[in-house]
C-alpha cells in the first residue's frame, strides 16, 4: 500500500507541484557553481518560496537558512534533498516531523530506506529525478534547462 506514495509517473508530479509554495532544500549552499544553488534559484525564479537548510550557512539566495527542518517554523510542501544517497536516512525524523506532501531526492540519490518510512507516513517520495528539469518540462520555460545534479549512487 505504502508503495503508492513512490511517485514515478511524470503526470502525476504536476498537481502536487501546482500546490506547493514552499520548497525546503536540504543541503543549499550559497556557491553558484553547486546544483543546489542552480537548482534552488531556479525554483525561487518560477515563484517558490525557498527555504535553505545547511548547519553552517546564514544566508543563501536572499533567505535565511536553517540548521535543520524542525527549525523552520513554518509548514514545508516539498522537502528536496541534496544529499549523498547514504547520507539520506540522517533526515528521516526531520522530514517524518514536518510531513511535507512531498520528499524529493534529486538526481543520483536513491534510498529506499527513507522511501519506505515516508511514504508509509502518506508523504509523496519522488527518487534519482531533478525537480529543475520535471518542473521545466510539466510546465515550460524559457530558460535552457540541464540538470547539473551528478550525485553517485
Amino acid at each position: 500500500m505504502w508503495r503508492q506514495n513512490i511517485i514515478t509517473d511524470i503526470e502525476t508530479l504536476k498537481p502536487l507541484l501546482s500546490e506547493a509554495k514552499v520548497i525546503a532544500v536540504i543541503g543549499l549552499k550559497d556557491n553558484p557553481q553547486r546544483p543546489s544553488y542552480q537548482v534552488a534559484a531556479y525554483l525561487q525564479r518560477a515563484g517558490y518560496k525557498i527555504i535553505p537548510i545547511h548547519p553552517k550557512a546564514k544566508e543563501v539566495l536572499g533567505e535565511k537558512v536553517y540548521p535543520d527542518l524542525k527549525s523552520v517554523g513554518q509548514p514545508i510542501d516539498i522537502v528536496d534533498i541534496f544529499r549523498a544517497s547514504d547520507k539520506v536516512s540522517l533526515h528521516i525524523e526531520d522530514v517524518l516531523t514536518v510531513k511535507p506532501k512531498l520528499a524529493w531526492m534529486q538526481v543520483g540519490i536513491e534510498n529506499w530506506e527513507a522511501a519506505e518510512a515516508w511514504a508509509k507516513a502518506g508523504i509523496k517520495v519522488v527518487m534519482n529525478r531533478c525537480l529543475m528539469t520535471e518542473h521545466a518540462f510539466l510546465f515550460g520555460t524559457k530558460e535552457a534547462i540541464s540538470c547539473p545534479v551528478s550525485f553517485k549512487k
